[in-house]
């Protein structure tokens, strides 16, 4: 399997699609057993599978031809902002989003790699273990998904301009604030279809058309959603913040604002959400 990209990217994303596969294939083995749960400082739940894959990451980049500075969501060490903020280039790993819905499971976890470029996403692979699913995303040559069977289909978000439309909510994070805007859109323009979905995958669902719109009313971290992002730029998406911006990454403060994931639709979005995140009622 290669995808053909400009400048040797071809080469550089299988490996990445082949490491991103290899942590998936240890975090299926997990999977398939009893496993124990910890949580971290700040509540959220801890397993082996997230060790396993952060490990299975770490080497396989580090025998990559071209090295570049690496920070994972499970590393034992944050970087600091101040030596952070020298990189021009950086991978950054969330080696198993969804832990949640992995202890749950219900199969809706990703393995997430990016690799960011002065504070944005330029490529990006984001595997499914369960569906052995794999979405890729390149600027400069689009967006890809990889079927379980090694089956390459390029994937365009959507073109939303008026009527029902397709919402993306988080599974385990879902709160008021979503039901509000929904509840709002749905008055105003005339229905909403909302799907429930875990980890990274409500952002792949955009960007492979399957969805109009993924507006988060909640915090994240930039792993969360960076290897993602890649995939929905590259297919035409945007992934903004409340006030029509790109979401950087690489700042001082790891945590992302509130977000909108939107398709390559024209619809304006922003007569429903104030700047500050909140939902205006009709």
């Amino acid at each position: 399997m290669t995808l053909k990209f400009p400048d040797g990217c071809d080469a550089l994303l299988d490996e990445l699609v082949r490491i991103a596969q290899g942590a998936g294939k240890c975090i299926s083995d997990i999977y398939e057993q009893e496993f124990d749960v910890e949580h971290k400082a700040d509540g959220s739940p801890l397993t082996q599978a997230d060790q396993s894959a952060h490990e299975y990451i770490v080497e396989g980049l580090n025998k990559l031809p071209v090295q570049y500075p690496l920070v994972s969501e499970e590393s034992d060490k944050a970087v600091d902002y101040e030596t952070r903020s020298q990189w021009s280039r950086y991978w950054l790993v969330d080696p198993l989003d969804g832990t949640k819905e992995f202890v749950n499971r219900n199969g809706e976890f990703t393995v997430n790699i990016a690799l960011i470029d002065n504070g944005v996403p330029i490529v990006g692979v984001v595997h499914v273990p369960v569906s052995g699913v794999t979405y890729t995303g390149c600027k400069q040559a689009g967006a890809h998904k990889i079927a379980g069977t090694g089956a390459i289909t390029e994937i365009h978000a959507g073109n939303y301009n008026g009527g029902e439309a397709r919402v993306v909510g988080s599974r385990s994070h879902a709160g008021a604030m979503l039901k509000e805007f929904v509840d709002s859109f749905s008055e105003k323009e005339g229905g909403v279809e909302l799907v429930s979905m875990g980890s990274s995958l409500k952002l792949c669902l955009v960007a492979e058309g399957e969805a109009d719109i993924y507006p988060r009313f909640g915090l994240t971290s930039e792993w969360d959603t960076a290897a993602a992002h890649a995939v929905v730029s590259a297919a035409g998406g945007r992934v903004t913040d409340m006030q029509g911006n790109d979401l950087r990454y690489n700042k001082r403060d790891i945590l992302n604002p509130y977000f909108i994931v939107r398709d390559a639709g024209q619809f304006d979005w922003s007569p429903y959400i104030k700047e500050d995140g909140a939902v205006l009622s009709t």
